[in-house]
């Protein structure tokens, strides 16, 4: 009992230590459960000193030491894998032969063993796709109880004399067994507290992402210009705590915020060979500093280490791009790396809708971009809070979300596409609507009944999603118990007629023209498609419905199926 109680006192100087270093940046890796080179030498580095400190706080037993060494060997091997947990045991294996003793030998071999039991589980539990049970205390407790158990096995079988060897474990089994199982379930308790935190700063991202679009609204609509720029930048950079961001147009630098402004200077030509591939081959490009090298092309001395360089697009066009960086030795998250993705898209769009402004023209490829600008910001901030909050409690439904949210801006991006069938426009609009359904829940139910042979119809891009948007906003957000949203279809005397439907009935007609600019468009471009009878058409009935359709034209006629799909 002594023994026992020894070795947890020893044991809670080992826990403190532990839970002081989990509060640093060391600690870090092994959330990540990364396999860069840089990681598993961290993780070596660390359990080894671990497993070294289990030696030194020890207690010698007849020319042995009691000791909680295992701890450092199963640890490592269960984070860094089994080449890692092989080097950790052998590391602290080596260190415990130098000491002497009847046991040296054995300690070797066992402690070398237990670094790569933990890496074969650790193993496993990749392959499985299970990284969460590498968190788990009570797992860590089997494996270390196991490593343990296996430790003794080969003291009998190695250690001489073996009548020295069974006296030794007889006294020290028991209690190194409870110590090493106990302190290694608490060392991981720490770490799982110090994960979980680490994903509940994750999920305060969302909300600064929020922050981002609500702060961002209409600026650039003013124009895309070094004053404008420098405000947006001052923004992502406030919110994000990234090292540094900058905003280019194709030729210059138009903001530049953070590390390193004493050199990258406003107007400045676009030197960054990364840039400029970016800008002509239109696509994002991510310089993590190791596998592909990140290199200041203004100074040699740049402080930056890294960085994500994202086009800013007006349909096909690109027209800049924005540039987060970070410095060197710190992290690139990969929260900052889906944010961003979604901040260029928001500035695109505000971009877009600038341009239209500025211009004052409806040609078609004009009305095109401005009804992608008008998609309300707020979905974009509404729909990460939505995630957000669904990510600790359904994480495959968060993740669902997150591939309707790209579907969804995917579709944005075809902006130059002036028709698209009626089949990818519903799923356009299915994708919005996935994620408008996760936000309001049980508030929200949709039917689609459309027949089959409309669904190879073309259609003015981006026709069904203003008139599905204004169902919810001035429908179904209105209603306190919520509603239903109809898109179906009819036949008649000259064709088929598309119908959004909402049974709120609330819909008021905007008094200022630029309040349903969006709509307008839509009608117009209707028109021009197919005619002024088929023109957008909206029918009211207070408190009961509200009714907005357009004719698709008859053409050769066909069996009548229909597709129809309930949520």
């Amino acid at each position: 009992m002594d023994l026992i109680l020894s070795l947890l006192q020893q044991m809670c100087v080992y826990l403190m230590l532990a839970y002081m270093l989990s509060k640093t940046p060391i600690f870090i890796p092994l959330f990540s459960l990364s396999n860069r080179v840089s990681h598993k030498f961290s993780i070596y580095v660390l359990f080894s000193l671990f497993c070294i400190l289990g030696t030194y706080f020890g207690l010698q037993i007849n020319d042995a030491i009691a000791n909680t060494r295992a701890i450092g060997a199963v640890m490592g091997g269960l984070f860094g894998g089994p080449l890692v947990g092989f080097a950790v045991g052998l590391t602290g294996g080596i260190h415990r032969y130098t000491l002497g003793g009847f046991t040296d030998l054995a300690c070797t071999i066992s402690t070398t063993a237990e670094g790569l039991i933990g890496g074969v589980v650790h193993l496993y539990f990749i392959k499985k796709k299970k990284k969460e049970a590498l968190f788990n205390p009570l797992v860590v407790l089997y494996v270390t109880f196991t490593a343990e158990i296996i430790q003794m096995l080969l003291i009998l079988a190695i250690a001489k004399p073996f009548d020295q060897a069974a006296a030794l474990v007889a006294d020290i089994a028991a209690p190194m067994i409870i110590a090493n199982s106990i302190g290694a379930a608490f060392f991981m308790s720490i770490l799982q507290d110090r994960k979980t935190i680490f994903e509940e700063y994750s999920a305060t991202f969302s909300r600064r992402a929020l922050n981002i679009a609500e702060r961002s609204v209409g600026i650039l609509v003013h124009g895309f210009n070094t004053d404008n720029a420098s405000k947006i930048a001052r923004i992502i950079y406030e919110e994000t705590n990234v090292g540094a961001v900058a905003i280019t147009d194709n030729d210059k630098i138009l903001a530049f915020v953070g590390i390193g402004d004493d050199h990258h200077k406003l107007n400045r030509p676009i030197s960054s060979q990364s840039t400029l591939d970016s800008i002509t081959e239109n696509r994002i490009i991510y310089l993590d500093g190791k596998d592909n090298a990140y290199q200041c092309s203004i100074s040699q001395d740049c402080k930056l280490g890294s960085a994500l360089i994202i086009p800013l697009r007006t349909g096909d066009k690109v027209i800049g791009t924005i540039k987060l960086y970070e410095p060197k030795r710190k992290l690139f998250s990969t929260i900052n790396m889906s944010m961003a993705e979604g901040i260029a898209q928001l500035l695109s769009s505000q971009i877009l809708h600038g341009e239209y402004i500025h211009k004052q023209t409806l040609l078609n490829q004009s009305e095109i971009k401005l009804l992608q600008a008008q998609v309300n910001p707020h979905f974009l901030f509404n729909a990460l809070n939505t995630i957000s909050a669904i990510t600790r409690r359904d994480p495959d439904k968060a993740r669902s979300l997150i591939q309707h949210l790209s579907q969804f801006f995917r579709s944005n991006l075809k902006q130059n596409i002036e028709t698209v069938s009626l089949k990818e426009e519903l799923a356009h609009v299915n994708a919005y609507l996935t994620i408008e359904k996760a936000r309001f829940t049980d508030r929200l139910s949709v039917e689609m009944d459309i027949e089959l042979s409309l669904l190879e119809r073309a259609v003015p891009s981006f026709t069904l999603q203003p008139l599905v948007e204004n169902a919810i906003k001035h429908g179904i957000s209105t209603k306190i118990e919520g509603g239903k949203i109809r898109i179906y279809s009819e036949e008649t005397a000259d064709g088929h007629r598309v119908i959004v439907e909402d049974n709120a009935g609330t819909f008021i007609a905007p008094e200022h023209d630029h309040e349903g600019l969006g709509m307008q468009i839509v009608d117009k471009r209707l028109s021009n498609k197919f005619g002024r009878d088929a023109a957008l058409k909206i029918e009211v009935e207070n408190d009961t419905y509200t009714r907005m359709s357009f004719i698709i034209p008859a053409r050769e006629k066909t069996t009548e199926t229909r597709t129809t799909i309930t949520s």
